[in-house]
């Protein structure tokens, strides 16, 4: 559907006031408007009254009716902003409607994973029928067909609702109610009825607490969670979350934007401002998240007088309490151990107020009022992925699981992800490794930057200097939001952005001038055009050619034939070391649909890297060129007049090819290539024996004190180039890690002044990629439109915004040119064997 006619319809312009080029759109056909006016309001569940559609649709039962069919048959979840209207007068209860959406998929013999994540969640709260239940129902509806009593997917079903967590503060119903229903009822429940007959709907929390639950559960009354303007939630770790699959309908998309916009000190109303969204709508998600458990009223949401003595022993929706260690950790940076702060506290047995277990949170820290803004933290579904990965700590997956869904960990639950990440243990075998290691990395990452004094010592005299809170945000989740959207969250709440180095290529980084943001500035920075930026500024760097979208290799560049690996880059994906004797093959397969970067990365074998951090420290500047000392590289000199290593952080990977020193690399775990995530169309960065251990194993010996004896050949520093420049905290290598940390408090980069260097530094780099990417897309001829070059504007969704190139380039001998060496006739060998660099 047009955006155009979309916002004109919620806006309910009748077709008289539409504007001429709306209506010219639509054919300037007044039946076509009303087509679409009726399948909005269907699709977003609007209501009847005071929209559009009653023009429309005359008939109100008929539209929800209408309304109804198409939320079940698409498996959204229940409309329970429209409870009166489906309670009351369809008679159709959550209940009842998620029955027939059980009964649909079973009998259509869909999985279970065909259920969207939000309505598989209220499935298992109201049916209890998850993953496993699903499974067992339909090996039994299958098993039935076998013998001549058939039963139906509806018999198995349950036929009333699992008890259900309920809240004091929400508010009951009544909902169809006949005089024979009456008849059944307790005495107990009558007066209940009576008296929401009478006075009207009624806290659930003055009423009896087993009544509440009969009445809910024969579906006579029904439950409305009251969500005013400046009402205020908190997101704990998420229980009872089912990872299906996304659907992508209005509700759900708006589920998962106010998920990562979120947060304990924003209420409702100046969420919706920033959001630009409608205040209901941005209720009834709030109501939804609350209502499934995901969400936590704050504040005094119910007054402990008024509440009903069967209430004190109920259980919550808040189900945090459960999972809080007994006493509450501050983990220390420095120690790197958990310290008791302030003695004990309450333990899970406690049964003090409701006002006290809404407002309960592990991060009830003896710290004093935080300031208003925050560090945010950067990281990409990869980190969620190792997390989910092994078992790494008992409860860490519903940490992982927020990240990755929520798209954001927030400072108030960090104390509990902390001291999971402490249980983590240090070694383990084989692939597990790099899960452990990213973990403990992580759990260091987060000590240093949340809270730190270090980092904030230019505060001013009348602010205690505290340090900031942290907030993890997932980049994937962000880039839900649209830019403008993003901008204005980002500089609501946060006052500076930090990167996980390196990002996936398979994302596109978040741009931001304020907040500063230590890491990418812009996605080309984060992408292949970055890498020949820095061969270009420099004029060093190993031979790389890059292959345009279309492109066919008949023979393996000459430059590569001294190679035994190769390091291939395929647009948009993570890069992987890869055999030369196979590797043809793989490149036209990836030509086909993407562009692909070609480097030498080893002679014999995998090439040596070294990462070495930045900013650079003065006295080592001062020293001479070292396998210790790296940063007095001549390429890394002229790189510093290109490219503000000051005011940032980060690592460059240094490569050596000529690696004849080297134990074989099967054998090898002295080194750790950075692209331990090969792109599975080319191999995944495996070595000739299968094996992806030799670039995969984290040590600490590659940014050691170079302790390794190293003959004169290994230390000369022509045989060692740049490979590559990220941005940010890397989180693969612990030692790595370290240096960065005490580099980023040793600069002061988290200080005002480093801040505005950083802002202006970051523009200049960005102008300048920008220009340096333009000036190899300005020279396209016409004819090259015949060659198979892809059009720069069809890029794949990862890389969007990034330009793909339009010229095959080369980087050779310190300088980078358009390469010539594709064949305009496909079957003239000797013409494209001529065309070859020697």
């Amino acid at each position: 559907m047009n955006t155009d006619v979309e916002f004109h319809i919620r806006q309910n312009y009748p077709w008289n006031k539409l504007p001429a080029n709306v209506k010219q759109s639509l054919g300037n056909s007044q039946r076509e408007y009303e087509k679409y006016v009726l399948l909005y309001s269907i699709r977003h569940q609007l209501r009847f009254r005071n929209n559009l559609v009653r023009h429309v649709r005359k008939d109100e039962r008929k539209y929800y009716e209408e309304l109804l069919k198409y939320s079940r048959d698409h498996l959204m979840l229940y409309p329970y902003h429209l409870s009166d209207i489906m309670v009351k007068g369809l008679r159709v209860t959550p209940f009842s409607y998620y029955i027939g959406i059980m009964e649909d998929i079973m009998n259509s013999e869909k999985s279970y994973d065909s259920l969207p994540n939000f309505t598989a969640a209220d499935c298992l709260r109201l049916l209890g029928i998850g993953r496993n239940q699903y499974i067992d129902l339909m090996n039994q509806c299958r098993s039935s067909k076998k013998f001549f009593r058939r039963k139906s997917a509806r018999d198995l079903l349950p036929a009333k609702p699992v008890e259900i967590s309920v809240e004091p503060w929400w508010v009951a119903q009544t909902g169809y109610i006949t005089e024979d229903d009456i008849r059944i009822c307790s005495t107990a429940e009558k007066k209940a009825i009576d008296k929401m007959i009478d006075s009207g709907p009624q806290l659930a929390g003055s009423m009896e607490y087993n009544v509440v639950l009969s009445l809910y559960n024969r579906g006579f009354i029904y439950l409305d969670v009251p969500i005013s303007d400046d009402s205020c939630i908190s997101v704990p770790p998420l229980e009872g979350f089912v990872m299906n699959r996304v659907q992508g309908d209005y509700f759900e998309t708006l589920l998962y934007k106010i998920f990562v916009s979120i947060d304990e000190q924003t209420n409702v109303a100046e969420l919706a401002n920033v959001l630009e969204i409608d205040l209901d709508l941005v209720k009834n998600a709030v109501s939804m998240y609350c209502r499934l458990g995901f969400a936590v009223k704050k504040g005094t949401v119910f007054n402990s007088e008024q509440l009903h003595p069967t209430w004190k022993n109920a259980p919550s929706v808040n189900r945090l309490k459960s999972t809080m260690d007994p006493q509450k950790m501050l983990l220390s940076w420095e120690q790197g151990s958990p310290v008791m702060e302030g003695g004990s506290s309450a333990t899970d047995t406690d049964t003090t107020s409701l006002e006290d277990q809404d407002t309960a949170s592990v991060s009830s820290l003896s710290i004093p009022a935080a300031p208003t803004k925050r560090i945010a933290f950067l990281f990409d579904s990869t980190l969620t992925a190792f997390l989910m990965m092994g078992n790494l700590s008992p409860n860490l997956k519903s940490h992982a699981v927020t990240m990755f869904e929520v798209g954001k960990l927030s400072d108030e639950t960090l104390d509990s992800f902390l001291a999971e990440l402490e249980k983590v243990e240090s070694t383990a075998e084989g692939e597990a490794q790099r899960y452990f290691d990213h973990a403990l990395t992580l759990k260091n990452t987060i000590l240093f930057l949340r809270y730190n004094k270090e980092l904030t010592q230019d505060q001013g005299p009348d602010i205690p200097n505290i340090g900031f809170p942290l907030d993890m945000l997932r980049c994937e989740s962000l880039l839900g939001l649209d830019q403008a959207t993003c901008s204005r969250v980002l500089n609501k709440n946060y006052k500076l952005l930090v990167s996980m180095a390196p990002l996936s290529n398979e994302i596109r980084p978040i741009s931001s001038c304020t907040p500063q943001h230590i890491g990418p500035a812009i996605p080309e920075v984060s992408s292949i055009w970055f890498k020949l930026y820095l061969y270009h500024v420099t004029g060093q760097g190993p031979p790389s050619l890059l292959l345009s979208k279309g492109s066919r290799l008949r023979k393996l560049p000459d430059i590569f034939q001294v190679y035994d690996r190769l390091l291939i880059t395929s647009w948009g994906h993570d890069p992987g070391v890869v055999p030369t004797s196979n590797v043809l093959t793989m490149l036209n397969d990836a030509l086909t649909h993407s562009a692909v970067l070609i480097q030498g990365h080893g002679m014999h074998g995998h090439g040596e890297t070294v990462h070495i951090p930045f900013p650079f420290d003065e006295e080592d500047l001062k020293a001479e060129f070292s396998y210790s000392n790296m940063c007095t590289h001549k390429s890394l000199q002229k790189l510093k007049e290109h490219v503000d290593l000051k005011h940032q952080c980060g690592y460059i990977t240094m490569l050596n090819a000529n690696n004849r020193h080297r134990r074989r690399p099967s054998d090898s775990t002295e080194c750790r290539d950075t692209f331990f995530q090969g792109d599975t169309h080319l191999g995944g960065g495996l070595d000739t024996n299968g094996s992806t251990e030799s670039f995969e194993l984290v040590t600490e010996e590659n940014n050691g004190d170079g302790s390794k004896v190293k003959t004169d050949t290994l230390n000369a520093e022509d045989e060692w180039v740049p490979l590559e420049l990220c941005f940010g905290m890397p989180l693969f290598s612990s030692e790595l890690n370290r240096k960065v940390c005490r580099k980023i408090a040793s600069h002061k980069l988290c200080c005002n002044e480093s801040l505005q260097e950083l802002l202006h530094s970051s523009r200049k780099l960005s102008l300048k990629v920008l220009s340096f990417v333009q000036s190899f897309q300005d020279t396209v001829q016409p004819s090259d439109m015949d060659t198979g070059v892809s059009n720069p504007l069809s890029q794949p969704p990862a890389e969007s915004g990034v330009p793909l190139p339009a010229l095959n380039l080369l980087f050779k001998d310190g300088q980078l040119k358009e390469w010539s060496g594709r064949a305009p006739p496909p079957l003239d060998i000797s013409a494209l064997q001529k065309d070859q660099p020697t």
